[in-house]
């Protein structure tokens, strides 16, 4: 047993899902997360881990009215990706999102910055994101 509890920890599966919130200027919110963070310094679309219970559009707006403080409606799957860190495989589902209410304020991110999708692939994004990003960076909202 020993050994197989072994295995299931280091391979432990991370659900989590992020908002490719969009403006009415057509650019997509992206965040760099903070120091002290795994993957700190790394750009993420915000987000965060589905709790027991929950669907994943559910979880991605508890997760952005606790990360930034404002509320999203959840539309359009862009894709579910998987990316296997040293401390897990992280699965990713991001999700095209829109502001109903609030404005996004800076409170687990380092910097939270609005970006077109065509120049997304500029920044250093944590290695689960890319997929999302090539995707989006070709997008025109």
């Amino acid at each position: 047993m020993p050994d197989n509890a072994t295995a299931t920890a280091t391979t432990k599966l991370i659900d989590v899902v992020g908002a490719a919130i969009v403006n009415q200027h057509g650019e997509v919110l992206c965040g760099q997360r903070g120091p002290g963070k795994s993957l700190a310094g790394y750009w993420e679309f915000p987000g965060g881990k589905i709790e027991p219970g929950e669907t994943p559009e559910q979880a991605l707006r508890r997760e952005i009215e606790e990360e930034l403080l404002c509320e999203v409606t959840v539309g359009e799957r862009v894709c579910t990706s998987r990316y296997a860190y040293d401390f897990g495989t992280v699965q990713l589902t991001t999700f095209i999102c829109r502001l109903v209410d609030g404005t996004p304020h800076l409170t687990e991110h380092e910097e939270i910055r609005w970006v077109a999708p065509k120049d997304m692939p500029s920044l250093d994004w944590a290695p689960v994101d890319h997929e999302a990003v090539e995707r989006l960076s070709a997008m025109t909202f």
